[in-house]
């Protein structure tokens, strides 16, 4: 694996933080922080996935806004028949 190293300011607090936590795992600062940027990331990826998915099923409906949500969502809570 092809490292790079850079520099990053961070708050004292968050670095303590990040310092307990690290040694808690047993892991250094740097192993943390790989962590927790592969999770961000991660988790940034899985909600476009879902996002898009829902993009897709809006356009197949026709629906073109929230308020058309929002009235689609209304409708089916009180059971009126949807197009």
């Amino acid at each position: 694996m092809q490292t790079q190293t850079f520099n990053i300011a961070l708050p004292i607090d968050l670095v303590t933080q990040m310092d307990l936590v690290a040694r808690s795992e047993y892991r250094n600062r740097s192993e943390l922080i790989r962590e927790a940027v592969r999770v961000y990331i991660d988790k940034a990826d899985r909600w476009e996935r879902i996002f898009s998915a829902g993009r897709q099923v809006a356009k197949k409906m026709g629906i073109k806004n929230e308020e058309a949500v929002n009235r689609i969502v209304l409708e089916y809570r009180h059971g009126k028949k949807q197009n």
